[in-house]
């Protein structure tokens, strides 16, 4: 009788041993057992008592595992370490000596330890069991984006013409994002006296954008902006800055960053022999949302104060509201405000564009 106490005690102890991981759920209950695996957003764990238990990750507060795991994070990242309980809702990972564990939120998780299954071969579920769902697969790194353009004109007591296009192109991969931007427009009057046309409206800008995310929210960038207006005797206005952005949102619905940095700002204006070029700070902003299933609204906002005089700035923002008529074709009207404190001489500080067209998502 007592060697076979000793040996109950031995195999209970090698019981220990073996499940030593422990899942934590936010009611409060702790299961000990052995870490298997965590994918589509389901964590199987095999318990001393109850078997194999499915957990949905939101159920989880957090969890910890006795041994290396593999893990990979939603950006791509795989590291294999041991996983240490931490706060409702993160994992601990490293540490050890004068290191300190790093800790994460448990769904910036795309998986743990992921089946290596290879796509020919196929795995019956147990009896009763619905087949598990496919795993999503990333999008593919690709160019969208769109392309507008409005047309007017009135023939009789008047005759004008009017014309504006818009184009914009962008690529988000894993780590970087490019986004291009040109826009367009020119307007025409007869003078019915001479009966020649008189220009009202000559204008064009472009823009170029690179960022590069340092972490899944937080990105470098760099840009150029280059842009022309007859009207507003603007030779040609050439801003290239950089620095740091915040990703707070981005998804299908919305999307929202903000900017900071350094940027030279060089303007040359027809009536002036000399040109302007001096360092200014860079802020701005990011917005666009669906309102509703089929209306979506665009904003963005740049700010140039010169790091010498605040007073002395130029601002540009854009104000876009799109409506879908088809699922490729849309209607679109266009705000562009500019504001430059120090304009051509015998022009306004302040410009105010816009733009009524039709256009095609790509």
């Amino acid at each position: 009788m007592k060697y076979l106490l000793m040996i109950i005690i031995f195999c209970l102890s090698i019981s220990c041993i073996c499940y030593g991981d422990k899942l934590i759920l936010i009611n409060g209950d702790q299961i000990t057992g052995k870490f298997d695996c965590l994918e589509n957003g389901k964590l199987d764990f095999t318990s001393q008592f109850a078997g194999v238990v499915t957990v949905d990750v939101k159920n989880i507060r957090t969890f910890n595992t006795d041994e290396p795991v593999e893990i990979h994070f939603i950006d791509g990242t795989i590291i294999h370490q041991k996983i240490l309980t931490a706060v409702a809702g993160q994992i601990s990972i490293g540490g050890g000596g004068i290191l300190k564990a790093q800790e994460f939120n448990i769904f910036d998780i795309a998986s743990i330890n992921p089946s290596k299954v290879s796509p020919d071969e196929s795995v019956s579920p147990p009896v009763g069991q619905e087949p598990a769902a496919e795993k999503e697969q990333p999008k593919p790194v690709k160019w969208e984006g769109s392309i507008s353009a409005g047309l007017s004109t009135t023939r009789g007591n008047t005759r004008t013409d009017n014309q504006n296009l818009s184009v914009d192109l962008s690529k988000r991969g894993q780590k970087d994002r490019i986004t291009l931007n040109a826009d367009y427009a020119r307007g025409e009057q007869e003078d019915p006296d001479t009966g020649e046309d008189d220009v009202t409206e000559h204008w064009w800008r472009t823009r170029a954008k690179y960022d590069y995310f340092l972490t899944k929210k937080f990105y470098i960038y760099g840009q150029n902006r280059y842009e022309k207006d007859s009207i507003a005797k603007l030779d040609r206005r050439v801003i290239v800055g950089g620095g740091s952005g915040y990703q707070w949102i981005e998804n299908d619905e919305m999307n929202f960053s903000t900017e900071a940095g350094l940027a030279s700002l060089y303007e040359k204006f027809e009536t002036k022999t000399e040109s302007n070029s001096e360092v200014s700070a860079e802020l701005g902003y990011h917005f666009d949302k669906k309102l509703w299933q089929k209306i979506k609204f665009i904003n963005d906002l740049s700010y140039y104060p010169s790091t010498d005089d605040v007073s002395d700035y130029f601002l540009t923002t854009t104000a876009e509201i799109r409506a879908s008529i088809t699922e490729k074709m849309f209607s679109n009207f266009k705000v562009i405000f500019d504001y430059d404190s120090t304009p051509a001489e015998d022009t306004d500080k302040t410009d105010v564009k816009y733009m009524l067209g039709v256009g095609w998502n790509f």
